[in-house]
């Protein structure tokens, strides 16, 4: 498959003329390449939609997007994950299909850019194992997150100090290690969703469908928890403490702890009889308008990204059987209809999290789980790079007073 471009198909494609191209490629943003039997140099199709994103973005920032934060313009340039058109992309590959037989340690490998083989020796976890139950008998107290942000740090000197061992295998024993922190057990290498199946006791059918809830939490570009992952990592912090800065920043109910309120609020709307859920819906959007200053929003439904529906809910809310769970489906096309939203990932979880019965929680425990392969792709990606994350503030307090008698 030829994956070239003449030049006139490069300059049709950025929407330029080919002076226009030609200027691009003695200014440096774009490189031709003679190819042998071709008379003409060619532009490989990768590196022009590469500088289509660049030149898209500076077009979209102007003058009045400067300060765009939220949800605002791009602000570093990844190959890790795309939103693009509605659907999701890890390094190409489309998220629903993968989600349709890969498991999460594979997610790993496609985000890390990895070929290294994710089996670990098993003398990883012999220096782990005996601190291992004196630090879960500390934070017996603590729910999962802390108890994960507890942890992760005495384990940091330990695990980057083992030698003779690939960057990416260092980076599978922190996600299984973050997974035993999360769920509260002894690290150990059993696939993901087999540590989820026997920690909270599924069958065959729940472990595909936790194991497709991984897949399609492993990333979602830079979110949040995955900026202040990059952050952390820039300034040259090691993995461990990268991990818990974004398990601390998921935790905000504005990110995955979203995903607790949809859950009480979805736990709630099931055991409202049938005629009284529009009533009830009505009441729960009222007070989150109150509270949150916008309208017409409900805890799990509407996406920026996604205005025609987040295609991560989607595929799970597929693959439940909708006549067995009717009162997931029945409060969501009832939200949908009083809201004109679509259900999102938060909504997706915690509708496998009941239809699992599985404990208050678990939908965060999942999302956290598999977020983790992302952030780790994300600190590597940022390290290579070298740079240190470090925007200006633009100024617009108090001045002093400059003006001389």
């Amino acid at each position: 498959m030829d994956n070239t471009l003449a030049a006139r198909q490069a300059a049709e494609l950025l929407g330029i003329s080919l002076p226009t191209l030609y200027s691009y490629v003695s200014r440096g943003l774009l490189q031709s390449h003679h190819f042998e039997g071709q008379r003409a140099k060619r532009y490989v199709k990768e590196e022009v939609l590469r500088l289509l994103a660049r030149t898209s973005d500076s077009k979209r920032a102007g003058g009045a997007a400067e300060s765009a934060i939220d949800w605002g313009v791009p602000v570093l340039e990844s190959r890790i994950t795309q939103v693009a058109n509605g659907k999701l992309y890890y390094r190409g590959h489309a998220v629903a299909e993968l989600a349709a037989t890969h498991t999460l340690e594979q997610i790993a490998s496609i985000l890390w850019n990895s070929e290294i083989s994710p089996a670990l020796p098993a003398t990883c976890l012999t220096a782990l194992i005996t601190l291992w139950p004196k630090m879960l008998d500390l934070t017996a107290h603590l729910p999962p997150y802390e108890r994960a942000i507890s942890i992760l740090p005495i384990l940091a000197t330990t695990v980057e100090e083992m030698q003779d061992i690939h960057i990416h295998q260092k980076a599978m024993l922190w996600m299984h290690l973050t997974a035993a922190a999360l769920l509260g057990i002894a690290p150990d290498y059993q696939p993901f969703h087999q540590k989820l199946a026997v920690a909270w006791q599924l069958n065959a059918k729940q472990v595909a469908l936790i194991r497709a809830a991984l897949v399609v939490s492993a990333d979602h570009e830079l979110n949040v928890s995955t900026f202040t992952v990059r952050c952390v990592a820039s300034a040259g912090a090691n993995m461990g403490m990268a991990l818990v800065a974004g398990l601390a920043a998921l935790s905000g109910p504005k990110h995955g702890g979203e995903s607790l309120r949809v859950s009480r609020m979805l736990r709630a709307a099931m055991v409202t009889p049938p005629s009284d859920i529009s009533s009830f819906l009505t009441k729960r959007l009222r007070s989150h308008d109150a509270s949150h200053h916008f309208s017409q929003r409900l805890p799990g439904f509407g996406h920026p990204l996604y205005p025609d529906g987040d295609p991560r809910s989607a595929l799970l809310m597929n693959m439940l059987d909708r006549n067995k769970h009717a009162g997931l489906f029945a409060v969501a096309d009832m939200a949908k209809e009083l809201t004109g939203q679509k259900l999102n990932i938060d909504y997706g979880l915690v509708a496998v999290e009941i239809a699992c019965q599985l404990p208050l929680g678990a939908a965060q425990i999942l999302f956290a789980l598999g977020r983790t392969a992302g952030w780790i792709a994300h600190a590597m990606e940022q390290v290579e790079t070298g740079q240190l994350i470090r925007p200006r503030a633009r100024y617009v307090g108090k001045f002093p007073d400059t003006v001389s008698d």
